[in-house]
């Protein structure tokens, strides 16, 4: 009965271990055991050079899920594969987990698949000078107050008929100056 079980593999290896464990099921005829290999991964949004830009992201960086049914064969086949470290468990004994836990892991992807995460990585920092990209303070430009990552804003302010008046943006809405 396969399982699933969790590899820990080099961080940044993940995608070139999943192509060597499935290669090496063909080539040794245990493709049977192996059902599937996946590297869980996210969708999200950054912000670079004032463009919003979709990202791959590793949603566990440094692992790798297995569905496999566990033989000698299959652990040595994995345990052997180039950047493989091991199998998550105590020991030299591999845990499976549960469906349920592995069906969270791709609830989470598919989660963020369906609607990307509003996760934005920023370019600027409390004190830079940024131009304001849209809405109605567009062309402005203004120093940076306050970031607020929870809620995706930042306070800017920007001189209005020669006085600082403080305005929250969406992170997306200004660009750093250079």
């Amino acid at each position: 009965m396969a399982r699933w079980y969790i590899i820990h593999a080099y961080s940044g290896f993940e995608n070139k271990v999943r192509d060597s464990i499935i290669a090496e099921a063909e080539r040794l005829g245990l493709s049977e055991a192996v059902e599937a290999v996946e590297v869980p991964t996210e969708t999200v949004t950054e912000v670079k050079r004032g463009k919003k830009v979709q990202v791959e992201r590793k949603f566990m960086p440094g692992y790798v899920l297995a569905k496999l049914t566990m033989t000698d064969d299959v652990y040595h086949l994995v345990k052997n594969t180039p950047k493989v470290t091991g199998f998550l468990g105590s020991g030299n004994k591999p845990q499976p987990i549960s469906e349920r836990e592995a069906a969270r892991y791709f609830g989470g992807v598919e989660e963020a698949k369906a609607a990307p995460k509003k996760h934005v990585n920023v370019d600027y920092e409390i004190g830079d000078q940024v131009k304001v990209l849209d809405g109605p303070f567009a062309s402005f430009n203004g120093l940076v107050e306050e970031l607020d990552f929870d809620k995706q804003k930042v306070k800017v302010s920007v001189s209005i008929f020669g006085r600082a008046t403080p305005v929250e943006l969406d992170f997306e809405q200004v660009e750093l100056v250079k």
